[in-house]
């Protein structure tokens, strides 16, 4: 009898029946500034009149699931969002330390203060919001959720020891130039975890933390390839103002290497997850750079067997206005009105609505580069992604390229660590879902 009790009180309602599991309702929602990919089949690759191309890109029927992309290149303010976000979360963790070490507290006005978070991306409270739940419980919690903003102000520091800090962040006045004194941006490192899902998979007798890794990478995007990536040309005022001038906010970034750009699309999924929290929502899908044949999908706009991403096998329309950003005559970078790069959001977008899929900058993929791979890759969600080949592809041509590279079926490769002042990159969410929710016209 007492076992038939405890059988009989696990019902919940379901009357015996296999009801399963009850979940929170999902909705999709399209995220922020992207657009939906419909997932189909399309012809990848270079057709057989391009002999060069087609060595390392012959044409292949291929199948890509549904995905999100964004509508345009990721711009100097979009990263900068990460740059200041990362910055202000070192310092807060700084001031938690240094105040926990003063046995400073909140409610003194002084660098307590300005303690309370201090999320440089590890997930570990630090000491005050450890200080701030163990005091307050659950209203702690609450007042973690309260943004107390940083002091920048040299004339408005709270103390000494918020000073203390705050001077550590910059470089030494001895090396300030023209009386400007910058970050130093040395200190700016994003430390973030990674699953390797794949060798997991292929190796089922390693372990979880064999497959899970700790990284820290500098952040800030490398200015000075302005000038390196161009010998014999003067490009300083584009080392000096393209990334922090508010003048070129809504350019793409560049001088951000493939490592950097994983990095972004880890700490834009943090992020977005840390609002889902907060609203106890679900988790979105993770953002990451596109593969190299969603990349190319997306770039087609539903345009079977087109040269560029506008159709055609001309760079120019019937007004002979050209439809990109590139280099059209040798030695005359301004023939399409660009000298340099664009805003992000130039020229006529494609059918998917996406801009600057060619020209402006070269984008990054996640696939690495292998002549060969179109041969042996899969027919669904094609994928090369071999963490010890360096070489990772590049797609789309740039500003400085000629209109070869500009073709959606053209391949190129740079190396995971560098950084190019024609390199920038674009983000991608998966689906959730095997079937899209956009309305076919």
């Amino acid at each position: 009898m007492t076992i038939l009790t405890l059988i009989t009180s696990c019902y919940s309602g379901d009357k015996g029946e296999l009801v399963g599991v009850k979940g929170k309702k999902w909705q999709s929602e399209k995220p922020y500034g992207m657009e939906l990919i419909e997932g189909g089949a399309f012809i990848m690759g270079k057709s057989d009149d391009d002999l060069a191309g087609v060595q390392d890109a012959p044409t292949k029927t291929v199948t890509v699931r549904s995905f999100y992309m964004d509508a345009t290149e990721i711009t100097n303010s979009e990263y900068r969002q990460f740059v200041n976000w990362v910055r202000d979360s070192i310092i807060r963790t700084k001031l938690a330390d240094l105040a926990d070490l003063e046995g400073r507290t909140p409610g003194n006005g002084d660098i307590g203060e300005y303690a309370y978070r201090g999320a440089n991306g590890s997930g570990n409270l630090t000491p005050y919001e450890q200080y701030m739940q163990d005091t307050y419980g659950d209203q702690g919690a609450k007042k973690l959720n309260t943004d107390i903003a940083l002091i920048f102000d040299t004339a408005s520091y709270p103390d000494e020891l918020y000073s203390e800090v705050m001077d550590g962040m910059y470089i030494p006045l001895e090396e300030s130039y023209n009386g400007q004194r910058t970050w130093d941006v040395t200190e700016f490192k994003f430390l973030y975890t990674t699953l390797d899902i794949e060798a997991a998979a292929k190796n089922k007798k390693l372990k979880r933390s064999d497959v899970i890794s700790k990284d820290t990478i500098l952040i800030y995007p490398d200015t000075t390839a302005w000038i390196r990536d161009f010998k014999y040309s003067y490009n300083e005022p584009m080392h000096n103002d393209y990334f922090s001038h508010d003048a070129y906010g809504d350019y793409p970034v560049v001088g951000v290497s493939w490592d950097q750009a994983k990095a972004f699309c880890q700490w834009r999924t943090n992020y977005k997850n840390g609002y889902q929290r907060s609203r106890k929502a679900q988790p979105v899908g993770r953002f990451r750079l596109p593969l190299e044949s969603e990349w190319e999908y997306a770039a087609r706009g539903g345009l079977q067997g087109a040269t560029y991403p506008w159709g055609g096998i001309y760079t120019k329309n019937d007004r002979s206005c050209f439809y990109a950003n590139f280099k059209p005559v040798r030695g005359d970078y301004a023939a399409d009105d660009a000298l340099y790069t664009v805003e992000a959001k130039s020229f006529e977008p494609n059918d998917y609505n996406l801009y600057n899929m060619s020209g402006n900058v070269s984008e990054w993929v996640n696939s690495s580069y292998d002549p060969s791979s179109y041969e042996y890759t899969s027919t669904i969600n094609p994928s090369v992604n071999d963490e010890n080949n360096k070489r990772k592809v590049v797609r789309g041509g740039s500003w400085k390229d000629v209109a070869y590279f500009l073709q959606v079926s053209s391949r190129d490769y740079e190396y995971s660590d560098s950084a190019r002042s024609y390199i920038g990159f674009r983000t991608v969410q998966d689906y959730k879902g095997t079937r899209s929710v956009r309305k076919k016209h």
